[in-house]
């Protein structure tokens, strides 16, 4: 079987966005779009800022495998709602990995 695999963006948001504005178009994003397995997101407001080194929020997106990532990431509407986000960052990591589980989670 292959592994579940994750979508995972680090963003620092430019001054003046409506952060909630853009959050709530790629909630509607996945919403529409069954090949997402699950979407979470959250703000930090926890750690010290020298270890965040700018970035607030956290968006975390699994696949059933790097194949349907690879639809969803392709797909006109992601592509349409990237070109938009791009416009609203100030800096964004991400990473794209096969899971490896040590801890399942509880059933």
């Amino acid at each position: 079987m292959a592994n579940e695999f994750k979508h995972l963006v680090l963003v620092k948001f430019k001054e003046d966005v409506v952060v909630e504005d853009i959050l709530k178009g790629l909630e509607k994003l996945v919403q529409e779009m069954d090949i997402v397995k699950s979407f979470v997101w959250g703000k930090d407001d926890e750690s010290h800022e020298m270890l965040t080194q700018g970035y607030t929020h956290a968006i975390i997106m699994t696949f059933n495998s790097k194949e349907d990532y690879k639809t969803f990431a392709s797909h006109p509407n992601h592509v349409e709602f990237s070109s938009t986000f791009a416009t609203v960052i100030d800096k964004a990591v991400l990473l794209d990995f096969p899971v490896v589980s040590v801890k399942a989670p509880a059933n």
